[in-house]
């Protein structure tokens, strides 16, 4: 069941180096969208948000219903599991077009909800396994 109520305040990623430095945070993949993360350190400001649909995705048409899909999903549930003081960007994938709303929506409740990964686990799981035995 969604929450009820109003929304929470979100503030919107304005200018590139804004979406940039989110890009240096945690990336988390999905198979409707990819959702990056950065904790700004700031637990007293609001959290803030973008939305990125490259041309390879489709045309205006297809790439501005994607990103009003994805706003809708956000401000209806998503919104309320955003940690004050951090940067999302999301960035679609063409399944974002024509995936069920339910799906979406699960899919980036969960994806927001995770624990996230220090980066100590994720230079390990990317790097080749050197011990012999």
């Amino acid at each position: 069941m969604p929450p009820t109520g109003p929304s929470p305040q979100i503030e919107r990623l304005k200018n590139r180096s804004q979406f940039l430095a989110v890009r240096k945070g945690e990336r988390r993949k999905g198979p409707f969208f990819v959702l990056d993360i950065l904790d700004r350190g700031a637990s007293d400001e609001a959290p803030r948000i973008g939305y990125t649909v490259t041309k390879r995705q489709g045309n205006a048409v297809e790439r501005n219903r994607m990103k009003r899909r994805l706003r809708e999903v956000v401000r209806l549930t998503a919104g309320f599991d955003m940690m004050p003081g951090h940067d999302y960007v999301i960035v679609a994938r063409r399944d974002t077009l024509t995936a069920p709303f339910e799906k979406l929506t699960k899919s980036l409740v969960s994806r927001i909800g995770q624990q996230p990964r220090d980066k100590q686990s994720q230079r390990r799981a990317a790097e080749p396994d050197n011990r012999t035995e």
